[in-house]
């Protein structure tokens, strides 16, 4: 029995190689998230010691796990040592392209692998790609270089199931936050991912992510407490600004990726208007600034709260309520499901891949009756064959399910054609030049600027479209974040130190009826919904006439600023206060609690 545990003097070479690779390894992911300083890493090792140590025994029992399972002991260790790299060099990518950090969330999106590959195209540069292969063919030569290890099958199973005794064991340590993770200064910073990857360093902070709820249960959380809620805004009057069209208007939403008014950037002068139609229309009909709770990406979370009418300001940081909650759940309330109950149809409309950040499986949930996706536009019109799905094209899609309908319909669009990369001549000749960028940048900033005027031309051609189409129809319109273009063009715009300009898009609202043009100043996506019920003349549940009157004291509600009723605001006063935390205990109740509310907040 013994003789297959008899230890050698090969086995504990590579053992020892395992135990610093997994040093080394944590070294690597350290750095990723303190943006390749490796002073500042050996800054973090002195102060943090027990949480390197810890963290690069987890690494040491991973690559043993691997090094256990595959036959030869080098190859498994190796292969383990390269994925944990890539991790590493995507974490790295990621905060340096929307300034967070790799989530456990993230990892679902590796079904999407070709669609993603096509997405970050451009943003890895041919030297990181030339390291990668390099780095593939030397593991590749170690492999075949290093010994072969002869370990016997009752020693690989103990080895097997050590590693995994030890790596759960871990995870529970982290997630539990249990005193010994505490002793080493660990300390759980959800609020702010940032901070809580650079101070815990990355595998403490991946691993307590991974069980990691979207909210904290509110103080006084309860029925009663809901209820209470409840009756303060089913009493609010329901006072539409708006007068009602004489059959119930479709309801249209294009939200477009990456979009906002390049033109607002000092600076930076512009050859022609890239949005001749927008300007010409924004005073004669309701306009102002989406403020997008994200920056760069991240598309699906801004989606949610225009939905919804929940807002990402109560969500941890780096949340994406899509793929960690709403995909578990049966059904969510949302402006579809509230539409749905007053007779509508509901499409949703998205010219790419439909699993991508669940969608498949989450517009159900909310109460879609159809979802159109890339796979269903197989003559979809593109400017080149590696570009996107033009906007023009999505518009036309949509148009063309609004005319056939039958009964009102609330139609959403999410458009991809201004998505990263911004390859020069991807959509396109570009048609405007830019002047006072720098010239590293200029042809970035050039094709951006041409994606905006081509976006542009299909909202004019909307506009258009919109007054051909018997019924009533409103269309909101709004760009959903800020787009990643590199860090040297807001640089010297001195929009880095602007929290608010960073995250203000285009909001236009348009229809075939009278709808005013008065300013909608800037509002968070959450209350879009209520805007749009309050244009359209249509009455409003209780949840909304809450959303109506947080948007009345605090539009603008985000982490990285706050917009009240007159400007930038730097705290709440005790009635925004109260407000908030209603908001708040409503939020929690339908994404963790009980889902009291449906019942009492969302009829008519």
């Amino acid at each position: 029995m013994f003789q297959y545990f008899k230890p050698s003097k090969r086995l504990g070479a590579a053992l020892l190689s395992f135990l610093l690779g997994g040093f080394v390894l944590n070294f690597i992911m350290q750095a990723a998230s303190l943006n390749m300083d490796f002073g500042s890493v050996f800054a973090w090792i002195s102060q943090y010691c027990w949480l390197y140590i810890s963290g690069s025994l987890f690494f040491f029992f991973i690559l043993l796990v691997f090094a256990a399972v595959i036959p030869n002991m080098y190859s498994g260790a190796l292969i383990a040592f390269l994925v944990c790299s890539i991790l590493a060099l995507a974490n790295y990518k990621k905060l340096g392209t929307t300034g967070e950090p790799l989530f456990p969330w993230d990892l679902m999106q590796i079904k999407n692998a070709k669609e993603m590959s096509k997405i970050t195209k451009g943003m890895i540069s041919p030297i990181a790609v030339v390291a990668v292969i390099v780095l593939i063919a030397a593991l590749i030569y170690l492999i075949c270089k290093l010994p072969k290890i002869k370990v016997q099958l009752p020693l690989r199973l103990t080895l097997v199931v050590v590693s995994i005794m030890m790596i759960a064991g871990f995870i529970q340590m982290v997630g539990g936050q249990h005193v010994l993770a505490t002793s080493m200064k660990y300390q759980s910073i959800p609020w702010n991912q940032k901070v809580n990857y650079s101070q815990n360093g990355f595998v403490y902070a991946f691993t307590g992510n991974l069980n990691q709820n979207l909210m904290d249960k509110p103080d006084g959380y309860s029925e009663e407490a809901i209820a209470e809620i409840a009756q303060k805004y089913s009493g609010l009057p329901d006072t539409p600004s708006g007068k009602a069209p004489a059959e119930q208007p479709n309801i249209m939403y294009l939200m477009d990726e990456a979009f906002f008014d390049p033109t607002r950037m000092p600076t930076y002068t512009f050859s022609q208007d890239p949005l001749q139609f927008i300007h010409r229309v924004q005073n004669t009909t309701p306009s102002g600034f989406m403020l997008s709770p994200e920056f760069g990406g991240n598309t699906a979370n801004i989606e949610f709260e225009a939905l919804t009418g929940l807002s990402m300001y109560f969500l941890k940081d780096g949340s994406i309520p899509y793929q960690q909650r709403i995909v578990k759940m049966p059904s969510l309330p949302s402006i579809v499901s509230i539409l749905k109950e007053k007779g509508y149809e509901a499409k949703a409309l998205h010219p790419f891949d439909d699993t991508f950040y669940n969608r498949n499986r989450v517009y159900p949930i909310l109460g879609f009756d159809q979802f159109t996706s890339e796979k269903d536009m197989q003559n979809a019109d593109r400017f080149t064959p590696n570009g996107y799905i033009s906007d023009m094209f999505a518009v036309q899609e949509a148009v063309s399910e609004l005319k056939k309908a039958d009964k009102p319909t609330f139609l959403h669009l999410v458009t991809m054609q201004n998505h990263f990369p911004f390859t020069k001549g991807l959509n396109g000749e570009n048609t405007i030049t830019v002047g006072g960028v720098k010239q590293e940048y200029k042809d970035e900033l050039e094709t951006y600027v041409h994606d905006t005027k081509l976006t542009d031309d299909a909202l004019a051609y909307l506009s258009k479209e919109i007054k051909n189409i018997k019924r009533p129809t409103i269309v909101v319109f709004w760009g959903d974040h800020l787009p990643a273009l590199s860090e040297g063009i807001y640089t010297q715009t001195g929009w880095n130190d602007n929290p608010r300009l960073k995250h203000e898009t285009k909001l236009l609202y348009m229809a075939n009826f009278d709808i005013g043009k008065q300013s909608v100043g800037t509002l968070s996506p959450a209350f879009i919904g209520p805007t749009v019920f309050q244009l359209s003349g249509q009455n409003m549940p209780p949840y909304y006439r809450l959303l109506e009157k947080v948007k009345s004291e605090i539009p603008g509600l985000n982490k990285q600023v706050l917009i009240g009723s007159s400007g930038v605001i730097s705290g709440l006063n005790p009635e925004q206060q109260e407000l908030v935390n209603d908001y708040r205990m409503v939020e929690y109740d339908l994404l963790e609690g009980k889902q009291y509310s449906v019942n009492l907040l969302f009829n008519s």
